[in-house]
């Protein structure tokens, strides 16, 4: 069942011991703290890890501006950015030197397609995520509305065992990669060594 940022906050208001909000502008010291804290603590646990869920490729519209050093051309960062993965020529996603200044991705090559995760609507996370993002935020909500700083270290603790099970659970959704351009291999390969 697809959660709302409503719904996320609710849960782990409930994990601390107080009242659930019916909405996030509702005016209470929940609600006050649910509104200005989730936005950054979910894009803060979204940038973290390349989740499968919210790691998308696009190729980037390049500006006329030329950036003023390094490299020679700028392109514009796709909507809902939020981190950079890789950056590569088209059918590739990796393998250009790039740099992420002012907003905009700085490369010499003429086109790009970029590797990123980016902030997905609620409804496309998965449960894995939701148990971790409700302990997280569980962690963060609980010293300003209870003001005990002992709990709230325990519920980072539990948060951060939470996030290694969300990161365990996701990174098995796909073929593990192989080990690319390691010295020792391509030594071990050409028949170099004693």
């Amino acid at each position: 069942m697809a959660l709302s940022a409503l719904a996320l906050c609710s849960r782990a208001l409930l994990k601390i011991g107080a009242q659930p909000v019916a909405s996030l502008d509702e005016g209470t010291a929940e609600a006050e703290v649910a509104a200005n804290l989730y936005p950054g603590v979910r894009d803060a646990l979204l940038s973290i890890h390349p989740w499968s869920f919210a790691t998308g490729q696009a190729s980037l519209a390049r500006l006329s501006a030329r950036p003023t050093g390094d490299f020679q051309n700028a392109f514009q960062l796709p909507p809902g950015f939020l981190r950079a993965l890789s950056a590569g020529p088209p059918g590739a996603g990796r393998g250009l030197s790039y740099r992420i200044l002012e907003s905009r991705l700085h490369t010499n090559a003429e086109q790009v397609v970029l590797t990123y995760v980016f902030r997905p609507d609620e409804s496309g996370f998965p449960p894995f995520f939701d148990a971790a993002l409700v302990a997280r935020l569980a962690a963060e909500f609980c010293l300003p509305l209870t003001e005990n700083s002992g709990r709230a270290e325990m519920l980072h603790r539990l948060a951060e065992a939470e996030l290694r099970s969300a990161r365990l659970a996701d990174s098995q959704q796909a073929t593990v990669r192989a080990i690319e351009d390691f010295p020792l291999i391509a030594a071990r390969r050409g028949g170099g060594g004693a």
